[in-house]
């Protein structure tokens, strides 16, 4: 497990499922900027996630990257992540703390203010508001709506990370409406030139973070 890491300094965070490609495609959005990600596969059974996380986890230790599994505290236990995002619907962030240790990172999503207000009683280490647009990521699932994101950053005494249809030429106005911490996920696991737009994605960040110093 990678030391402890301030969390407010991680921007720009990848969910993706196992892809053939992961090799390239994962050291290239790396490189482009990414510095948060997450193994979201929710087709493949627990031992067919082993060896895809396994590698995912040795690109992103290589590069000083840390990496989580969704839903699973016994996954993230049996290839070393470094923690661990969970839903509503999953083991709780107590339980999940309880299978790993202080030191892991424990995620936890919200879609709405009461969800927000009993997440900041959590021992998680950050939390995600959304998904502010309808995405097939989350079928099923309707928009929460930029208000909700930015409410959710402005109580939060921990990282709020944004998720639902962030992408290059939006993520501008979200820094500008107050947004910090950004989940993304077809912007770049649908690119042909994934380093390309992961690179464009965090200079447009960064750019708008410098303008709202």
């Amino acid at each position: 497990m990678i030391p402890v890491l301030d969390l407010t300094t991680r921007r720009l965070y990848l969910c993706v499922g196992v892809r053939e490609d992961m090799g390239e495609f994962l050291p290239a959005v790396l490189r482009g900027g990414v510095d948060l990600v997450q193994l979201r596969e929710k087709n493949l059974p627990f031992a067919d996630q082993v060896a895809p996380g396994r590698q995912m986890l040795s690109i992103c230790r290589d590069l000083g990257v840390p990496f989580v599994v969704n839903d699973s505290p016994s996954l993230a236990l049996e290839i070393g992540a470094d923690g661990v995002h969970v839903g509503q619907d999953d083991l709780s962030v107590a339980e999940c703390r309880a299978m790993l240790g202080s030191e892991a990172l424990i995620g936890l999503s919200t879609h709405d203010d009461r969800e927000f207000d009993e997440a900041l009683h959590s021992d998680a280490s950050y939390l995600s508001a959304g998904p502010m647009e309808s995405t097939p990521t989350k079928p099923g699932r309707a928009g929460t709506g930029r208000d909700y994101a930015v409410r959710s950053q402005r109580r939060s005494d921990r990282p709020v990370f944004v998720t639902g249809g962030v992408n290059v030429t939006n993520v501008a106005s979200l820094v500008a409406a107050g947004l910090r911490h950004f989940v993304v996920v077809r912007a770049l696991t649908e690119s042909a030139e994934p380093e390309r737009t992961a690179r464009q994605l965090r200079e447009a960040l960064d750019a708008a973070l410098a303008m709202s110093i």
